[in-house]
């Protein structure tokens, strides 16, 4: 929307635009610049309006005075939360070829006489990364899974886009380009007025646990994990939240683990500690 086209009593002052900023970095480390301006005049559009309130103003004092109230409602509606099926698929490929057959040929059996395997998407969003996880994890594993134990952890600060994931229910769209026998194999299309969605079948399903989580605040789950996905999201933070999140992740992994980041993101002076294994995935020594 032109700026010139808004609504006048619809400006986004410098103070409240502030007082966004410090609210969402104290309740979730996020860092939103300048850049991010018309992200959050468009979000908080929104929300203004759903409150029935008459000014950005408005909002940011019904946060100070309501802030323990509103805050979920306010991080879910501000966060972004864009992922696809197989998003930057040489991770799942990196997967599927390298990693789980090492383990596989590693791996001993626990007290259970399985063997275990812990994959974590820890910004798990509407649930494509775990469920492409889950996929990769049965189709590379299908002549040994029985011998498994495996568990997905998918975690994300946004309650709504978890209700999605755990529903596991996607327009078709959704699916349209990944493999023909990915989408008969784990997915059914829905029938009269839902032919147009389609759900994930159960047997993914149930690999998977989705749990709401802070990635600042305390992890409840002790570990270790044989892999951890955390794509797309330590761009959103500031350099000390980074180093202490990959100090976190560090100590989270197996020896040997794998840390997986976006495209765009690397570990900066906390490379030291891993070994560059392939694009933005990085391995903790042995």
């Amino acid at each position: 929307m032109a700026r010139d086209a808004r609504d006048s009593s619809m400006r986004l002052t410098n103070e409240d635009f502030t007082f966004i900023c410090e609210f969402v970095y104290q309740s979730t480390g996020i860092v939103l610049n300048d850049n991010k301006r018309e992200m959050v005049y468009r979000r908080l559009t929104r929300i203004v309006r759903e409150r029935k309130l008459n000014s950005f103003g408005d909002y940011c004092q019904l946060l100070r005075d309501q802030g323990a109230q509103e805050k979920d409602y306010f991080i879910n509606a501000i966060t972004t939360n864009l992922t696809s099926f197989f998003r930057e698929k040489h991770h799942f490929d990196y997967l599927a070829n390298e990693e789980l057959p090492r383990l596989m040929a590693n791996k001993s059996a626990q007290a259970n006489g399985k063997k275990r395997l812990r994959i974590w998407s820890c910004a798990s969003s509407t649930g494509e990364e775990p469920y492409s996880i889950a996929i990769t994890v049965r189709e590379t594993m299908k002549s040994v899974m029985s011998a498994w134990d495996v568990k997905v952890l998918a975690t994300d600060i946004d309650s709504n886009v978890l209700a999605t994931g755990k529903e596991g229910v996607y327009e078709y769209r959704k699916i349209e380009n990944i493999d023909e026998k990915f989408k008969h194999k784990y997915f059914k299309r829905g029938c009269k007025e839902n032919e147009h969605n389609v759900r994930v079948n159960k047997e993914l399903r149930n690999l998977i646990t989705f749990k709401q989580m802070n990635l600042l605040h305390e992890w409840p789950m002790k570990g270790p994990f044989d892999v951890i996905f955390c794509r797309n999201v330590i761009i959103y933070f500031d350099k000390p939240t980074q180093l202490e999140l990959f100090a976190r992740y560090y100590e989270m992994l197996a020896p040997g683990g794998l840390l997986m980041l976006g495209h765009s993101e690397n570990l900066g002076a906390y490379q030291q500690h891993f070994d560059n294994v392939g694009r933005t995935i990085f391995r903790r020594p042995l």
